[in-house]
């Protein structure tokens, strides 16, 4: 357990170190960036990835929220067509739209207690287990300071290193907050029966990908289960 606390510090250590500013365009897209100039119009931005790049230009009026690399948030509330649309407001479609988001996963699943001594005496499973499977995340709400309601669906199958099909399904609603940070908890179902999943992590953004990284736990009187998880996703059309 210990090595699993270090692995997910390090990863957290090494990814938020890159610290950067997020534009959310009104249709629901994430751009990556260091932000330059705010001008009456434009928003004068480069590429995060490629700073050494030109400098870019974007609408005012297509810009919902920036989201600086510090935390803070900025609304813009420049008019978009309208004079009745110049305040963003919980009405906004870029706030109250359901996004829909999928990508792969995969990590890894430690299994203790009495559950982890019956898989290696009953079934011969090393308790140590890689998981590959497949994230549904649909973004319900974002409210004006940047907080996000998902609803999130992740199957997953563990032990193929080991030859077995262990699969299992987890469904969650939680919460992510403007610096990615996230929390949720649902229900699990595997082979081991059923049980209540509750996860935590963070969400990385580049270029409208996310690359989120979670650590859940599903505890039960007969031994802890705790994965570390990786993976990338993007919007659905």
């Amino acid at each position: 357990m210990k090595t699993l606390v270090l692995i997910w510090l390090c990863v957290l250590s090494t990814l938020g170190a890159a610290a950067q500013d997020i534009l959310v365009k009104r249709n629901g897209e994430e751009i990556s960036a260091k932000i330059l100039e705010i001008a009456p119009d434009l928003i004068k931005y480069k590429r995060f990835e490629y700073q050494d790049g030109p400098t870019i230009s974007i609408l005012k009026r297509d810009v919902f929220m920036i989201k600086y690399a510090n935390g803070t948030k900025e609304v813009i509330t420049a008019a978009v067509s309208t004079p009745s649309a110049a305040v963003a407001t919980l009405e906004d479609p870029a706030m109250q739209e359901s996004i829909k988001l999928g990508g792969p996963r995969l990590g890894f699943t430690v299994i203790g207690g009495r559950l982890a001594d019956r898989l290696k005496d009953e079934e011969n499973i090393n308790p140590f287990l890689t998981q590959f499977g497949w994230q549904f995340e649909t973004r319900i709400f974002t409210t004006a300071k940047g907080l996000t309601g998902l609803a999130e669906f992740v199957p997953l199958v563990g032990g193929l290193e080991q030859g077995k099909f262990l699969p299992s399904l987890n469904a969650l609603v939680g919460l992510r907050g403007p610096k990615g940070f996230e929390i949720g908890v649902g229900p699990n179902v595997s082979l081991a029966g059923a049980g209540l999943v509750i996860a935590v992590g963070t969400n990385f953004q580049s270029e409208g990908i996310n690359f989120p990284v979670n650590l859940a736990v599903v505890p039960s009187s007969d031994g802890l289960r705790a994965s570390l998880l990786f993976g990338f996703n993007s919007r659905k059309n």
